[in-house]
């Protein structure tokens, strides 16, 4: 068994060890993928719950506004920020075109825990949010009571949580006024910063609805959240061969695949072995723990 299949089968093991506590995930939610420079980061909406603040966000994921946005404030411990600025590619900073505000949709049954994601406002205007948002990286209840409450409109996925943890980890620099908390990897001694320094997501896009994804879908796309370093880029396409359904990542040259009712993977830079991982029972449960 690789080091890998190893990593793998423990990481089974403790989502499975962790389910019967799990949150329920809302059946039939609207997931989001932000594709970042560290993987993908997974959003559940919570499209009953928050109708309006849902369709609010959603007209900039379909609109791509959010295509090159970067996480611009970082604050460890409390949240990390995003949705209101472009890196474009001659290099400079651009402010996301806002739409008109929305209207605040604060419950208490949504408070801002870990892991949740809520909307960003201006002080004292409960109803100014627009196009920027922020994943609370702790239990902020206190963002419950003030300016008449910050909207939770979806939380994070488990190994979404652990890409913004990651981003969360990343030095925070005083760029300028605008980016006073700006969260950079591998800053430049002299010099502007470039994309390679910024907390970039690449690309917004909404998944398909579970009830529309096959079983095996729904593990793919899992784990090529849970282990970006091996299967990417994400959002391969799915496809049948030789008694498979599979993908295959282009830029790690890895496949993972289905049949007959279990799960196989193949890396080819450890050998061109087709290994078993387990059943596709076992990797669904774990997909459906984490949020898929």
């Amino acid at each position: 068994m690789s080091r890998w299949s190893r990593r793998l089968a423990g990481r089974l093991l403790n989502v499975l060890f962790l389910l019967a506590c799990a949150l329920p995930w809302p059946a039939g939610a609207t997931m989001v993928r932000l594709n970042t420079v560290l993987g993908p980061v997974d959003i559940e909406l919570h499209d009953t719950a928050a109708p309006l603040t849902v369709a609010n966000f959603l007209s900039y994921v379909r609109g791509k506004a959010y295509d090159g946005m970067f996480f611009h404030r970082s604050v460890p411990g409390f949240v990390l920020q995003g949705g209101g600025y472009t890196f474009t590619e001659a290099g400079s900073a651009r402010k996301v075109p806002a739409a008109a505000p929305v209207r605040n949709e604060f419950s208490p049954t949504r408070s801002n825990l870990r892991g949740t994601v809520a909307m960003a406002k201006i002080g004292g205007d409960p109803d100014s949010a627009t196009s920027e948002w922020f994943v609370n990286l702790a239990d902020n209840l206190f963002l419950d009571s003030q300016n008449g409450g910050f909207t939770v409109f979806g939380r994070l996925t488990a190994p979404g949580l652990a890409t913004i943890d990651a981003f969360a980890a990343w030095q925070v620099v005083a760029a300028s006024s605008t980016f006073s908390a700006l969260p950079v990897r591998n800053p430049p001694k002299t010099g502007p910063y470039t994309r390679a320094n910024l907390a970039l997501v690449n690309s917004a896009i909404e998944l398909p609805p579970k009830a529309q994804q096959s079983d095996a879908d729904r593990i793919f796309t899992y784990l090529e959240a849970a282990y970006p370093q091996h299967l990417w880029p994400a959002n391969a396409a799915s496809a049948s061969a030789l008694g498979y359904y599979y993908r295959h990542y282009t830029g790690s040259n890895a496949y993972i695949g289905t049949a007959g009712g279990l799960v196989y993977y193949c890396l080819p830079e450890v050998g061109d072995e087709v290994l078993l991982l387990g059943t596709v029972a076992e990797w669904l449960a774990a997909a459906q723990a984490a949020g898929y």
